[in-house]
Parts: structure tokens; sequence; C-alpha cells
């Protein structure tokens, strides 16, 4: 039977012993027991996720593995927002002769991850010859094949799989609902409350040209986004809408949820972004690991070298570009500084920089979340905005970090201004605060919800030994000097 305490001692010696945190990243026999166990029946215990969320925060050579358990077993789960998805919501407004009024809406209940422009693009598949006679505050991409319908007006789409996107922000009047007409862009819940959500309606029917029954809720939902899987509708008690400013209620005659999570091991075959590190006590610096999102040479691995011209390239709306970066040891598009500045007598300090070596990108609405035990004393923020993030109640060691709005709340591409930059103050907890083994640096970091690739813990810039500590003897000529000053007084 599989021993997990054995088999994780087994694991954590095996990415400990790899040097390249890429390799590192994309080893996976050392886990494959593991799996082979879930798949053939075995539930991990509430007991054996403790012990997995504790070797990722305190070894973060662990993370890889922890990322192949995700797919598996967790349905993408994220410790860092273990309830986050993103929820799907299909509301039957009202019932009409052979047609159907239907309301849709999209809600991202991620406390960090956010959707980036192009945007969602919502999919399903008809379980019967369902039509999209009207729709209101999105569109759908292909009209298809609607040559069976005779008349002056045609169904807006008549795809057995429609592909529904947001309307662009100034859509006409006519065409608006509510909680429509961004883009497809949905932030954060901890960022904007105000735009975690998009809604449109529609008005749908049957395809046969004899009126045949309506088709009923959909199914093979998917958000059209890289790392997102769907599940299959399900009914829960109807939603209920707010009229008259408060005063009247009503609901709709049935509504059915899709839950949507995150894995991003599904969305990039490589990680995103990297942490260097420093510190005021050590002159070393710890580089991002070589080989973190890819290595310098390698096929497919496209940067611009300095002094080159990034290539021309032709930017779809419907697409996002590829990223092309700046050649380093790396190769990754993002890179966070953590240095550790100053030490004073009740506090210590932080510089915290986050730079984009993306060439044909800028980031809007960026976060950065942090795991680190001395969170829950932090003091004072500068330039960024600051938020506790408190997955497990009382445990307060994860803060998300964002950008403040119109000053820096957009991270632009690479260059002279391509990254922001805070100081943190916090305070010392006399039980908890010290400088040895790399205490004082970051145990997680990740960027829009993408972790990032941590150095070594043994790599971490080291206190001075206690060697280097004691009294040095002093030179030659300053005994001298010191014997003659004496010598004087005396004399």
């Amino acid at each position: 039977m599989f021993n997990f305490e054995e088999d994780v001692t087994i694991i954590l010696i095996q990415f400990s012993s790899k040097k390249s945190f890429a390799k590192r990243y994309k080893f996976e026999a050392c886990s494959e027991k593991f799996v082979n166990q879930v798949e053939n029946g075995w539930q991990p215990t509430s007991a054996h996720w403790k012990k997995i969320n504790g070797f990722c925060f305190d070894f973060d050579v662990l993370a890889p593995f922890f990322g192949s358990i995700n797919c598996f077993v967790a349905d993408a789960y994220d410790p860092l927002d273990p309830r986050g998805n993103v929820t799907i919501k299909w509301d039957l407004m009202q019932d009409n002769d052979g047609t159907q009024d239907v309301r849709v809406s999209i809600f991202n209940y991620q406390l960090f991850r956010h959707v980036e422009p192009p945007g969602w693009k919502l999919s399903w598949i008809w379980p019967g010859n369902g039509v999209i006679w009207d729709i209101w505050g999105a569109e759908a991409t292909e009209q298809g094949n609607c040559s069976a319908f005779r008349g002056r007006q045609l169904p807006h789409s008549c795809e057995k799989k429609p592909v529904i996107v947001d309307l662009l922000p100034g859509a006409p009047y006519n065409k608006q609902v509510a909680n429509c007409c961004k883009g497809g862009v949905l932030t954060s819940l901890s960022q904007d409350q105000a735009k975690f959500g998009a809604s449109f309606q529609m008005n749908i029917g049957s395809s046969s040209v004899n009126g045949g029954p309506i088709p009923g809720v959909p199914a093979n939902f998917s958000l059209g986004l890289p790392g997102y899987t769907c599940g299959d509708p399900f009914k829960v008690p109807p939603s209920k809408f707010i009229e008259d400013q408060g005063r009247r209620r009503t609901q709709a005659l049935g509504t059915w949820n899709v839950t949507c999570s995150y894995s991003q091991f599904r969305a990039s075959v490589s990680p995103t972004c990297c942490v260097s590190l420093s510190a005021f006590y050590n002159d070393t610096i710890v580089h991002c690991p070589k080989c973190s999102c890819s290595c310098l040479g390698q096929p497919g691995a496209k940067c611009v070298k300095p002094g080159e011209l990034p290539p021309v390239l032709q930017v779809q709306q419907d697409q996002e570009p590829e990223p092309v970066v700046l050649c380093t040891h790396h190769m990754c598009p993002i890179r966070v500084h953590w240095h550790v500045k100053l030490s004073y007598t009740q506090y210590w300090r932080v510089k915290l920089t986050v730079t984009n070596l993306n060439l044909v990108k800028n980031y809007s609405q960026w976060n950065l979340v942090v795991l680190h035990p001395n969170l829950r004393n932090i003091t004072q923020v500068f330039s960024f905005n600051y938020k506790p993030l408190n997955p497990y109640g009382q445990i307060n060691d994860t803060g998300m970090f964002y950008g403040i709005q119109y000053y820096n709340d957009m991270l632009l591409q690479s260059g002279e201004s391509g990254n922001v930059q805070t100081e943190l103050l916090l305070r010392k907890d006399p039980g908890l605060f010290t400088f040895r083994n790399g205490w004082a640096f970051p145990r997680k970091v990740s960027f829009n919800g993408e972790d990032c690739v941590m150095p070594l813990p043994d790599e971490f810039p080291r206190l001075p030994n206690a060697d280097q500590l004691e009294a040095q003897p002093l030179p030659i000529s300053i005994v001298i000097l010191l014997s003659f000053i004496v010598y004087s007084m005396i004399a």
C-alpha cells in the first residue's frame, strides 16, 4: 500500500537533488506512484493534505509535485485560494410560446487571478437543435448555417456549439444590458468587486422548422481560456433580482450553475515568472534559477538580445500574443526581486520590485501574492495597495499587493518604465523574527495568479558566519599610531 510519508520524503530528496528548477518543474516520475494510487481509488485524508501543504509552504522544491497532485486529486486546488473558481449562472427568466428568455452571468470568485484581454469566450453544446434568436450584452462569433429558416429575420446564431464573446465598451445602447460590455475582462474578487462579473441575455429556441422542443440547458461549457476546465450544469435555488430600488424582488423560473476551475499546469507547460533575492547583510545577489521559464538556445525559445529590435508582430484582437522576452539566463517574462533593505530596533524594511521583461505586453490590473509569516505584522506599504488574504481563517501570512489606480496599476512593457516597486515596513515579532536560515525571504510568490520559480532555500543569502563576526586584529599602523598618542599624553 502507498506509504505517504515515506514517498513524500523520497520526492523531497529527488527534487532537492535536481540542480535546475526547470527540470524539477517538469520532473513527474517521482509522483507517478502517488498518481497511480489516486487513479486506483485511493483518497488522501485531510492529514495527508496538511502534510502536503506543510511541505509546499516550507520547501518550494515541492511546488511541482503539488502541482501534479492538483491536476489529479483536488481539481486544480490552489492552497492560497482553496475556494476560488469561476461560476457560470444560467437563469431561465421567461418561458414563451416556442422560445425562452435566458440570462447568463459569469462571476470570477478567485481572490487574485483575473481574466485578461482578449477576455472570455463562452461556449457550450446544445443538447438538441438549439438556436439563438437574439442576444444582448454579447454576441456569437459565428452565425452558422441558418438556411433552414425563411423570413426577414434570421437567428443570431444557428451553431451547434456557439462561441459567445463580450461586447466592447461603447457598444450601442440598444445592445447593452447591466454588467456587460467590458471586452471579456474580469477583475479578481479582491481587487475590484464592481468588475468581477459579466452578464448577457438571450432569446433561444429550436432550429426545427416545425417548432420542435426547446433544447433546454446546454452541456460541455467552456470559458475559452487556457487552464480552465468546467464541470456539468447543476440545479441550484432560483436567482433573485432586486427591482424598484430594493422594494421588490423577482426570481428566475430556474437556475443552473457551472463551476470552472483553473490549473497552472494546464495553462502553460512552463512557469511565467521567477524570484531573485538579496539582503543588506550579504553581498551575494541570488538570481532567478537558471532556465526557470525556458532555456536560452532551446528549440522554440525566442528572445531579443540587448541592442536588437524586437520583431514586428501582427497583433490579433482575439488572441494574446506570444511573449517576446529579453534574453536572460532564466527567460521569464516577469522577474520579482525581494531585497531585505534595513533592520531597525523594532522594525525591518523590504524593497519589492516587479520587472516586466516582455517586450509586447503591458500588464493591467496586475497583482502580486506573497506568502511570509511576518505579513501579519506589516505596518506600512509604500506606493502599492495591500490586502491580507486569509484563506485559512486566523493564519494571516498571505497578502496581495497591487497597483494604485491611475498611478501604477499598469505594468508597462519592458523598458525604462517597465517596472513597479514598493517598500514594506514590518514590525519584528520577538518570538518569531530572525535573519537566520533565510527566514526573511518569502515562502511563495505568485504574479497574476501564476506561481513564480523560487531559488532553493540553501541558496538564500546567509548571515555572516561567526568567524566573520569576531573582532579582527587592528592593523600594525593603527597600533603604532595609538601607541604614539598614548606615549605623548604620558610625556
